[in-house]
Order: C-alpha cells, then sequence, then structure tokens
C-alpha cells in the first residue's frame, strides 16, 4: 500500500480509527511528519489534537544508545539494564534528563506558542506517526503517554517495519497499521510525496481546531494530481487540486524562486484555506530541468505567462480565482492580474513578495491586492511600501510583527494564512 502524501495516509488512517470515536479520545501526533498525519485522524473523530513530546535519554559515552525517554510534565522511563550496560550512574542519568529537559521545553514552547499540553488523565489517547522503522521513538511515546495518565493508549501508523509491528504490540493496548511489507526499507518509499514537514506546518495544524466541522461541513480529502499543458501545449506542469465541496473559489499557488508545488510554507497556508472550505491548486511553474536554469527561475514575464495559462485552464471549475504568490511568485502573481486574460479575477495575496520585478506593471493591476511582510524583513518591506504606492487598485500592506522573510518564527505562517483566508472570502465576486 502506497499513500500519496500524509494528508492521504491520515484520511485513510482515520476510517480505520472510526471505531475509537465514541471514546472521545485525544490524537497525538508525533512530530514532525507524524502531525500532518493525525491532524486528519483528529479532524474525522472531531478530537482535540497535541503534540506528544519525547526525547530519548542516550548513554553519555555513546549517545546513539538510549536508555530511556523523557517526556513532558517530568515524565521518565528508563531501561535499568541498559543503564547497567552502558554505565550510567545517578549524576550521569541528571546531566543527560537537565540537557533534555531543556529541549523539551524548547520545543513545546515552539509548537505550542504558550497552550498548556491537552490532558490526558483518564483518557484513550491515540498516538499516530507518519511510519515506523525501527519502533524505539513510538515505544516512548506510549510509554509516555500512558505515565502520563492516559487510561487506554492506541498506537497508529501507516506503515511500518514487520519487526517492529511485532515488537510494538505490547507498548499499546491496540495497535493499528495499515501495511506493514515485507520489503520494508524505509518509511518515506512508501510514499509519493514524503516531502519534509517544517515547523510552522506543525504550528498551524496544532492551532487549528479538530473538535469542529470546517465551515464547509466538507470532508477535506488529499489532492488530486493534475497536468496543466502551458505555452501553447508544449510543456506540461505538474499540480496538485484540492477542491472541498461547494468551495466558492480556487486559490492559484505561483511558489517563489527553488519552490515548488512541494513548498511546506504554501502547503501550510493552502491546508487552512482547505480547511476553510476554499480549493487550491498548488503547481510547478518551472519543469525539473528548468528549474536548473537561473535565467528561467527569474524570468518572470515566463512565470507570469504560464501561470495565466493554468488560470484559463482552470477557468472549467466555473468557480471564482484568486492569486496566492510568494517571493518572485508574487511578482508572476502581480504581472499576471495586470493582463487582461485574467479579467474576472477576484483577489491576490503577496507572501514576502518581490514585486519590484513587476513594478511596471503595477499601476495596471485592477484585482484588489493584499502584501503581506514580515516586520523583520527590511528591505522587502520597502519594496513593497513602494509597490503599494504605486497601485492604483484597492490594496493593502499588513507587517506581521517578528517575522523574517520566511515566516518561520512560531505563529508568523498561521498569521499568514488567516489573514489571506480573511482577504480572499471577503473580495469573492468583487
Amino acid at each position: 500500500m502506497r499513500f500519496d502524501d500524509r494528508v492521504d495516509a491520515g484520511r485513510r488512517l482515520a476510517e480505520r480509527l472510526e471505531h475509537l470515536r465514541s471514546d472521545h479520545p485525544v490524537v497525538l501526533g508525533l512530530p514532525r511528519g507524524g502531525v500532518p498525519v493525525a491532524f486528519q485522524v483528529a479532524h474525522a473523530l472531531r478530537a482535540p489534537l497535541d503534540v506528544i513530546l519525547v526525547r530519548k535519554l542516550g548513554v553519555p559515552s555513546h549517545r546513539e544508545l538510549g536508555f530511556g525517554a523523557l517526556g513532558e510534565g517530568g515524565v521518565r522511563v528508563v531501561r535499568d539494564d541498559i543503564m547497567r550496560l552502558g554505565r550510567v550512574d545517578d549524576d550521569d542519568l541528571v546531566e543527560v534528563q537537565q540537557a533534555e529537559e531543556l529541549q523539551l521545553r524548547r520545543q513545546a514552547e515552539r509548537f505550542r506558542g504558550g497552550r498548556p499540553r491537552v490532558s490526558l488523565e483518564g483518557r484513550t489517547a491515540i498516538v499516530v506517526d507518519d511510519g515506523i522503522a525501527t519502533g524505539s521513538t513510538a515505544s516512548a511515546a506510549c510509554r509516555v503517554a500512558r505515565a502520563q495518565g492516559a487510561r487506554r493508549v492506541v498506537l497508529a501508523v501507516p506503515v511500518s517495519s514487520p519487526d517492529a509491528v511485532e515488537a510494538l504490540r505490547g507498548e499499546a493496548d491496540e495497535l493499528v497499521c495499515l501495511s506493514a511489507p515485507p520489503g520494508f526499507s524505509a518509511v518515506g518509499e512508501w510514499y509519493r510525496d514524503f516531502s519534509q514537514t517544517e515547523d510552522d506546518e506543525v504550528v498551524s495544524l496544532l492551532r487549528h481546531d479538530t473538535t469542529s466541522p470546517p465551515r464547509t461541513g466538507a470532508h477535506i480529502h488529499g489532492p488530486s494530481p493534475v497536468k496543466l499543458p502551458v505555452d501553447g501545449r508544449t510543456v506540461t506542469l505538474d499540480g496538485d487540486l484540492t477542491m472541498p465541496p461547494g468551495a466558492p473559489a480556487v486559490v492559484l499557488f505561483a511558489h517563489g524562486s527553488g519552490s515548488g508545488r512541494h513548498s511546506p510554507r504554501n502547503r501550510a497556508v493552502a491546508g487552512v484555506l482547505n480547511r476553510e472550505g476554499l480549493g487550491t491548486l498548488l503547481f510547478d511553474l518551472l519543469t525539473p530541468e528548468e528549474a536548473e536554469d537561473r535565467a528561467k527561475v527569474f524570468d518572470i514575464g515566463l512565470l507570469a505567462g504560464r501561470l495565466m495559462d493554468v488560470t484559463g485552464l482552470m477557468r472549467r471549475e466555473s468557480v471564482p480565482l484568486c492569486y496566492f504568490g510568494a517571493s518572485t511568485g508574487a511578482a508572476a502573481a502581480l504581472w499576471a492580474a495586470a493582463d487582461e486574460g485574467t479579467e474576472g479575477l477576484s483577489a491576490v495575496v503577496s507572501r514576502g513578495g518581490r514585486p519590484d520585478l513587476a513594478m511596471d506593471r503595477l499601476a495596471e493591476v485592477r484585482v484588489p491586492t493584499l502584501f503581506l511582510v514580515g516586520g523583520l524583513d527590511g528591505t522587502v518591506l520597502d519594496l513593497n511600501r513602494q509597490a503599494a504606492a504605486r497601485m492604483r487598485c484597492e490594496n493593502r500592506l499588513v507587517v506581521v510583527d517578528g517575522a523574517t522573510h520566511l515566516f518561520e518564527e512560531p505563529g508568523a505562517l498561521d498569521t499568514v494564512a488567516e489573514l489571506a483566508c480573511e482577504w480572499f472570502t471577503d473580495h469573492l465576486g468583487g
């Protein structure tokens, strides 16, 4: 069994966990890759979502050899036999534990932003990861969940090595694994898209209320791969289209240089838009071969032309279209928005954009435009202020305090997604 991505894996895993809905469980994702899978499970079960933070306690003379694990709230699980084997004394234990406690606190602050962890006292805890290779982290997570008061612990994963499945059966009250292929060698080989999950995507997912249905009441399905012929059908681009039932609009994403449809930041924003009922299309503006040519990467006219071609293709969805552009992709979005061929476009959002690369076209843009810039991104902020001053259409510049160019700070990208969603929904049909 192969999965399109973590969203697809989480959706399929949720179907196998439906029998736990009446237990009113807490869903716990192992960061980072387990959280997108856990989000789908939590959303389907209308259960609260949290991370379960676990730090390995390693033998000082051989850090890769774990003699125990540490969890939040002072929970510690140790193996006395490995401590004896590794000659770990009480002083060693204190030193290692203090160092890992510091890392735990930093992780908790980064992912939760000061929110308390969800209590497991007397609850069913569903521990979720995107896959299991050896099982050491999953084992520690189950023990930590039980030590934090969970009445029942369920370990749920899309894929695992057969050996790990057998070894873990005694760690959880129930183990749900969709696939344990005999030829298993690595988790990533069982995903078509196994791109890295970034911290800001984890933060964004954890801030969402998984106990309530999306505003449209629609089930969130994973993206569908699409082929997009452009340049007079001489080039075909790859894309991922997500269309919640009844979506009032589709947002087309134009990525920045060095990025593509797998951009974790754009995917995080798209996930928020999808959960609010908006459709999204993330696609590569360049083929893999073209992406190696720096001249094409910064050819805004070429990128804008392809965005306009895709806009024409997407009109078949018969719903309003919007643009979300990042970095150089924002310049392409503004360039395209100034063209008569994109008449009827509803709104544009620029994240950390380079509007200066489309400066001569800005006065021709007639589409409501929102500029989002990090407060610590000084040069780009000045460029966006100049661009906003040149535009004749409705526009707004919002500075996200404390954010740098990539919006990597906790909560920064979530703010971007919320502002973008509000801008799009406010201007549909405008």
